[in-house]
């Protein structure tokens, strides 16, 4: 049901790190659409923005209104250089609404960190605010890192909604295993930064 870490790809990862600035531009020209949704995890997603521009991806940072709880908009846009969506009712200007353009432009739509309500509304097309509307109108690849209460993550609602969007074609990251911030040990941490650039660079570069 999950993606498994390819040690190669791994690899590959860990030596673009190390390689020139010429190198760094792998992700030249993708635009990625990264999703933050209402977890603690949240405030990984700087270090993610950070990575993915460093590899040449433009980046556009949608939050629902839960994960501002956690991280600023104001963090995320300065690490991405671009606006950050909060607000399906506060869009641009434009005739075309922006989580539309969004939708459209992107090359992939990433998850992280998605919660057991995120991954629900993804499973039953429910679309009540910008992240999911994307979700909705976007054809392209989807990534999905889970982050929450182990409990929560093994429950057979959270499983089959899992089920449901893999049969859709939605790739998911597995959590990591240890002490999450409930103080329970299990299953639900967030995938290292560094597994889900692996991802991203598997998807769009191969």
């Amino acid at each position: 049901m999950v993606v498994a870490r390819n040690p190669l790809l791994l690899m590959l990862y860990s030596l673009r790190m190390s390689e020139s600035s010429t190198d760094s531009n792998a992700l030249a020209g993708k635009t990625i659409v990264l999703g933050v949704s209402g977890s603690i995890a949240a405030y990984k997603a700087a270090d993610l923005t950070s990575e993915l521009r460093r590899l040449g991806a433009d980046v556009f940072v949608v939050m629902t209104r839960a994960a501002k709880e956690f991280i600023g908009s104001i963090t995320l846009q300065t690490l991405s250089r671009n606006p950050v969506v909060t607000d399906l009712w506060k869009e641009g200007d434009g005739w075309q609404p922006g989580h539309i353009e969004l939708a459209d432009k992107a090359d992939l739509l990433l998850v992280a960190p998605a919660t057991a309500d995120l991954i629900a509304q993804f499973a039953n097309g429910l679309a009540p605010d910008a992240l999911s509307s994307i979700h909705l109108a976007t054809r392209a690849k989807v990534v999905l890192a889970p982050a929450m209460n182990g409990k929560m993550y093994e429950h057979p609602a959270t499983r089959e909604n899992l089920r449901v969007l893999v049969g859709r074609g939605v790739r998911f990251i597995d959590p990591e295993e240890g002490e999450l911030a409930c103080g329970y040990e299990g299953v639900g941490r967030l995938a290292k930064v560094e597994s889900i650039v692996e991802e991203v660079l598997g998807l769009l570069t191969s």
